[in-house]
């Protein structure tokens, strides 16, 4: 009688747990059946679509339900483009950057020469023919001011010219006169007479026969090229004198370069005639002219030149004629930009990789415009939002020309018959593609890559035994460790249709080799997206066909290629 309330208990807990168990059950359902439905896909043949469930028109596999907010399967893959597991991303450290709009920035660094201010450079002549007498400034680099004595002249001229000025002086009187004073005092001028010469003139008792030549500007003599004692001739060049307060900086600018610059643009300057200094200035000239040799324009930009704080060396900061490097801090507009280093051969066809959300890499042919510090302006080919390879791009190509050019490589059949070395190396290089085909037949990653690393030395007999004959073999018979089907299937198609066109030549060119088998997939290219054609071929010792790009799921998918 006790037990009857204890079995109550017991049904009443299990059924109150059974409810709760399938509300539980209830509540999670609709997550699941309430999607909404888009269409039905075939997973080989993603471009099979229905409204309906049913089975692939092509292959018989049922089709798949697409959900609302699933993305479509999608095998297709851009002509040279590469597709590549998660696993190979990480080993290639695969980076992405997005194509952007901002301003194009670059500091350009340009080369030239520090040289005097030329409009401030002067040439000292003689005004008429004379002796030089002595020399008050004899060294190149020395300090005048406007209005020192560089030099004493003798001039016959000259003296005769100063007497009737004087003469004229002390007479009195008439208007004749003064015209005539007037008159030799221009004279004076044009003989190089300063108006302060002229007027002492005057106040001298005895004046010498030697009159003074002055400096007409202040700044450094660059040049002399008189002596003591020496005769010269009107218009010979005494001297020359250089301002050194200012200082040009000259320098070349090819034409490819000229698009960044304008009047205005701050220069940084540097020499190491002055180490550890910069000196910034505008950009106040750029040449109009073209040089024709060089393909080049002369650009100037005006410094300021100090006197150095020491005063025993009493010079200016910037020497002449030192040589100097600066840099040009340009910018654009907003523009369409790409990094640098996702611009493959920007010199020839400019190339980038676009990266796709599902791990496909498609080549894009970019048009390209001027070349910043990190990013290149793109005129056409990319769209502000994509995604560009930054990082592997170099060796995405390198896949991708590789797949290409081994694809491309003609297969050689050996035009004499085998020797023993040859078939000997011949049979264990397709006993060994035999196994790596029934690895991949039987879905097994773990023996295919235990095979393929088994292919390694068979490959490299093959190729001493027959040569350039086999070098589309030889590129794509070394595999590497698979991370999983995908990827193993995706590096022996190639590898197994070069295997193939060796062994079809082989066929019916050496009775040993007859017994070969070649088989074709007709749809290789849904299992290996990248694949070049939609056909696969593969070799196998023996019939029957075993297909090793679709392994179990399509085991006996394949027609065999007679000879």
């Amino acid at each position: 009688m006790k037990l009857k309330p204890i079995l109550l208990f017991a049904v009443i807990a299990s059924a109150t747990l059974g409810g709760w168990w399938v509300g539980q059950r209830e509540s999670l359902a609709p997550s699941v059946s309430t999607r909404k439905v888009l269409f039905y896909q075939s997973p080989m043949h993603p471009w099979i679509k229905s409204e309906r469930p049913g089975n692939c028109t092509i292959c018989g596999m049922k089709l798949v339900a697409v959900y609302e907010g699933d993305k479509a399967l999608d095998s297709a893959v851009e002509p040279g483009g590469v597709r590549l597991s998660q696993q190979s991303i990480n080993v290639l450290h695969v980076e992405t950057s997005k194509v952007l709009r901002q301003p194009l920035r670059r500091a350009l660094r340009v080369a030239g020469t520090i040289d005097d201010d030329d409009s401030r450079h002067r040439r000292l002549s003689a005004y008429v023919d004379g002796r030089i007498d002595k020399l008050l400034v004899n060294t190149v680099g020395a300090e005048v001011t406007a209005g020192q004595p560089l030099a004493l002249i003798f001039s016959n001229s000259l003296l005769a010219v100063r007497d009737e000025y004087l003469l004229l002086r002390q007479q009195t009187g008439a208007a004749q006169r003064e015209r005539l004073l007037l008159a030799a005092r221009e004279r004076l001028l044009r003989m190089g007479l300063s108006a302060r010469q002229i007027e002492s003139l005057g106040e001298e008792k005895n004046p010498s026969d030697l009159i003074e030549i002055l400096a007409p500007v202040s700044g450094t003599v660059v040049e002399r090229k008189v002596y003591a004692g020496q005769y010269v001739k009107e218009g010979d060049v005494l001297f020359e004198v250089a301002d050194f307060s200012t200082m040009w900086f000259v320098f070349d600018v090819y034409e490819r370069d000229l698009a960044w610059l304008r009047m205005g643009q701050i220069v940084d300057v540097s020499t190491v005639a002055v180490p550890g200094k910069v000196f910034s200035a505008p950009i106040t000239f750029i040449d109009p002219n073209l040089m024709n040799e060089t393909r080049s324009v002369k650009i100037r930009v005006v410094l300021e030149n100090p006197l150095v704080d020491d005063p025993g060396k009493h010079r200016h900061e910037l020497l002449h004629k030192v040589y100097a490097e600066a840099i040009v801090h340009v910018s654009t507009p907003e523009t369409l930009v790409v990094p640098r280093s996702a611009v493959l051969a920007p010199g020839a066809e400019p190339l980038v990789y676009v990266a796709r959300g599902d791990s496909t890499y498609e080549p894009r042919r970019v048009r390209l415009g001027r070349a910043g510090d990190e990013f290149w302006e793109v005129l056409d080919g990319l769209s502000e939002g994509e995604s560009v390879v930054t990082t592997g791009n170099l060796l995405i190509d390198s896949q991708s020309q590789l797949e290409k050019g081994v694809a491309d490589l003609p297969l050689v059949t050996p035009s004499k018959p085998l020797n023993g070395l040859q078939r000997e190396a011949a049979r264990a290089f397709f006993a060994g593609v035999d196994a790596l085909s029934t690895a991949l037949a039987g879905d097994s990653l773990t023996d295919f890559n235990g095979e393929a690393a088994r292919l390694h030395g068979l490959v490299d007999a093959l190729s001493k035994a027959f040569g350039a004959d086999v070098q589309k073999i030889t590129l794509s018979g070394h595999i590497a460790p698979a991370q999983n089907l995908a990827d193993a299937r995706k590096a022996f198609y190639m590898f197994s249709a070069a295997s193939a066109q060796f062994a079809s030549g082989l066929r019916t060119q050496d009775p040993g080799f007859s017994k070969l088998k070649v088989f074709e997939c007709p749809m290789a290219k849904v299992a290996v997206p990248s694949a070049a054609s939609d056909k696969g071929q593969w070799v196998q010792l023996a019939a029957p066909s075993r297909n090793p790009f679709f392994g179990k799921e399509m085991l006996d998918c394949g027609t065999e290629v007679k000879p």
